[in-house]
């Protein structure tokens, strides 16, 4: 493990674990904020993988911590992650790997992936997300009929002159864009509980998610998940699912609950069309998986460990 500079003030948190001599793979977690977790370590044969995990920008360990709120985000970008994946890979000496994401980590991999096919030996993705403005779109306004009470909350979390356009873009301004501190702690507090509605559903999901118990993590997270997504992640829409022929001879596996109100299916379907080298596997569970997601995530990786 290690702090590696990457410049313009801003130094990563890095682990190894598992085999130094085994299959080369990196771990890219969701939010954007969430931070990696010593859990993910499961779906690896410590014995046949070497696994790669890193905090991105602002989040974890990686400092500086954008849960301080006087933390600057212009140098946190989708563009600022891919480069830094990069650096860590040179760092580490290593040729290449298989990428692994889940949710934001998704968009994230396949960012990296098309930007640097070389490097990526195959792909494991979970609860597939690109990240269009329409996604977005989805997460914080078409997902408000299944949640009617919790979104009408959400919604007057914003300014009324707000409350009918972008409540992305709205929530972006009130937490990263305002001077006033009380202002910007309830725009958080909005945010995670509409975070939580959405997974309200999953099966052994708390509310409150006891994540949020930690004021610093809440405020990292909730800034750079409204920092991201009202930049629709700095990428053209649709640019990941019309650039998925760059990943040709990558093989990937895809897996995606059918009950996902996060991300609905649809888009691992469109992924899945555009990209040839990519098997799909649908699940009957939500956005944070289940005991078939478990499943396929463990024989993904086995299968990929001695190809």
């Amino acid at each position: 493990m290690g702090m590696l500079d990457v410049g313009e003030g801003q130094s990563i948190y890095w682990e190894v674990s598992g085999n130094p001599r085994g299959k080369p793979a990196i771990a890219l977690h969701g939010g954007p904020g969430s931070g990696s977790s010593p859990g993910r370590r499961r779906w690896f044969d410590p014995s046949r993988y070497r696994l790669v995990q890193l905090d991105q920008r602002g989040c974890g360990l990686s400092m500086p911590h954008v849960g301080d709120l006087s933390t600057e985000l212009t140098t946190n970008t989708t563009h600022h992650l891919i480069a830094d994946i990069e650096r860590l890979r040179e760092h580490l000496g290593i040729e290449q790997w298989l990428v692994w994401g889940a949710s934001w980590g998704v968009t994230l991999a396949l960012a990296y992936a098309e930007r640097h096919p070389d490097r990526v030996s195959e792909m494991v993705l979970l609860s597939i997300t690109v990240t269009r403005r329409s996604d977005v779109h989805w997460l914080a306004h078409e997902a408000g009929r299944f949640f009617p009470e919790e979104w009408a909350r959400f919604r007057a979390g914003v300014p009324e002159a707000d409350r009918d356009g972008d409540l992305v873009a709205a929530y972006d301004r009130l937490i990263n864009h305002v001077a006033d501190q009380a202002t910007r702690l309830q725009a958080v507090r909005e945010w995670i509980a509409w975070e939580d509605a959405i997974l309200s559903l999953e099966e052994g999901y708390v509310t409150p998610n006891p994540r949020w118990a930690d004021e610093r993590f809440s405020i990292a997270f909730a800034r750079l998940v409204t920092h991201y997504f009202s930049h629709g992640a700095w990428l053209e829409e649709g640019e990941l699912l019309r650039n998925a022929p760059r990943l040709a001879g990558i093989p990937g596996v895809l897996i995606h609950g059918r009950l996902d109100l996060a991300g609905p299916p649809d888009v691992a379907w469109q992924l899945a069309q555009a990209w040839p080298d990519a098997e799909l596997h649908f699940v009957a569970g939500g956005h944070t998986g289940d005991a078939d997601t478990d499943r396929l995530l463990l024989e993904a990786t086995d299968r990929f460990a001695t190809r």
